[in-house]
């Protein structure tokens, strides 16, 4: 049956008015008045549950993206008949949020929440004094704050829903008393909807094998949202590491002792970058084109170096990095950045590949400007001074920098906690301290004279 909604809602959308019209025309009066509460019908595919044995599902999206009605359906799916009076699947609901008042203003009683979706014979009645919903069939769903952990220890459950985890403030100690209490029935479930955050309780859910994930941004569910909020939010946020989490979902890992974290790469936000006196490109070259070989980073990094060193100050303008491909690909790459900037050099690293990472780069245009810079220290090391440069207010990010501000926060002391290679915080760390860094050291800058 929800095969059959779902292909039917997937035709109906993409079908004419004219169409739709028909097919609305073509159902009974009962047919018509079932139809607002068939939500395998209307929902989004983020919003359907995953078929398969899983144990946790996880609903991960931006603001507005529709999970509080996903789990607000997934309830009803899970504890109603095929009749008003007939038993579910589940009898025992645990009902988990931030506080008590959020779990009924939202879940239960909000726009998108468990009564404004369950359709009139089937509606359960809320026991404020309980704080419990009751369904005609017997179901019972109860509420928890997520402040009170010890409150999951004795009841019993063979459903949960839980809302905005990655915000509780007892996360770990509350999803280990939920986990102990759902043990009804022979497969207990549980839903999980937040918007993601660093969180090691959301980061251990996710990894374990039992766990399926549908993900949507905020724009999935356009259709539903004021089109003033869309617009200001998309404007205020769009092409920010915020943003990444906020409006697109995206769970933004930071890690222990990490050199960047997003608080203080969203305090180096620009929208425009301001005056500068020289441009660099930074380089981390790939020598190998074979495929799943390391990226090319490639970082556009623009300052304004006049005056004493420091009040210097620095804009990255651009990752124009390049995923596979050969290094002919990558060279080109950085070539036309080189151009479209206006920079007066590249800063390459030649630690791989030596001579050969300036001839390929000479080789697509032969009056490029190249330093070439061997690394003598580990990729930490390199990092720290650059770090220390944003600690000191002295570096802005333009948007849309994502993918390499998320290598920044994978950047610890200890070195890199990431897959693969950090290859685009290598070339902003050769191109920041060519510019911030070495140019202060020259002879001839304020600094060396004393100033």
């Amino acid at each position: 049956m929800q095969h059959g909604l779902k292909s039917a809602a997937g035709w109906l959308a993409s079908a004419t008015p004219e169409t739709v019209e028909h097919f609305l025309g073509s159902l009974s009066n009962e047919a018509l008045m079932a139809l607002p509460w068939l939500f395998e019908f209307w929902a989004l595919p983020h919003q359907l549950a995953p078929e398969g044995m899983w144990k946790s599902w996880v609903i991960m999206g931006g603001r507005g993206a529709g999970k509080t009605r996903a789990g607000a359906e997934w309830v009803r799916a899970q504890v109603e008949g095929a009749r008003p009076h007939d038993e579910g699947r589940a009898r025992r609901v645990a009902l988990v949020g931030e506080t008590v008042d959020q779990v009924r203003e939202v879940m239960v009683f909000g726009e998108s929440g468990i009564l404004a979706c369950s359709p009139p014979d089937r509606r359960p009645t809320w026991e404020s004094g309980r704080r419990r919903l009751v369904w005609p069939n017997g179901a019972v769903a109860q509420v928890f704050s997520a402040h009170e952990p010890e409150s999951l220890r004795g009841p019993q459950f063979d459903a949960a829903w839980a809302d905005e985890l990655a915000k509780w403030k007892k996360a770990e100690e509350t999803w280990d008393m939920l986990q102990f209490a759902l043990r009804l029935g022979d497969h207990p479930r549980q839903v999980v909807t937040t918007t993601p955050r660093n969180v090691g309780v959301l980061k251990a859910i996710l990894k374990n094998p039992s766990t399926v994930v549908t993900h949507a941004p905020t724009e999935a569910n356009k259709a539903y949202l004021a089109a003033s909020f869309l617009e200001e939010v998309t404007a205020r946020y769009q092409g920010t590491r915020l943003g990444r989490q906020e409006l697109e979902g995206v769970l933004l890992e930071e890690v222990e002792g990490a050199l960047w974290t997003t608080g203080l790469i969203e305090a180096a936000r620009a929208d425009v970058p301001g005056r500068m006196s020289r441009i660099v490109v930074g380089v981390d070259p790939s020598v190998s084109g074979r495929e799943g070989a390391d990226e090319c980073g490639i970082v556009v990094v623009g300052a304004m170096t006049e005056g004493p060193p420091q009040d210097w100050r620095a804009w990255v303008l651009e990752d124009a990095t390049v995923s596979g491909g050969s290094p002919q690909k990558w060279a080109e790459a950085v070539a036309a950045a080189y151009h479209r900037h206006g920079a007066a050099r590249v800063v390459a690293e030649v630690n791989q590949g030596g001579a050969l990472v300036e001839s390929l780069m000479r080789s697509v245009d032969a009056f490029l400007p190249v330093t070439k810079v061997s690394a003598t220290q580990g990729k930490a090391a390199r990092a720290e001074p650059v770090a220390a440069l944003y600690e000191q207010g002295r570096v802005r990010h333009l948007r849309g920098l994502g993918a390499l501000e998320d290598q920044m926060c994978r950047m610890a002391r200890g070195g890199y906690q990431g897959r693969g290679s950090p290859d685009r915080v290598d070339a902003l760390v050769w191109a920041l301290t060519d510019l911030m860094i070495e140019a202060a050291r020259r002879p001839g800058s304020p600094q060396v004279r004393g100033l």
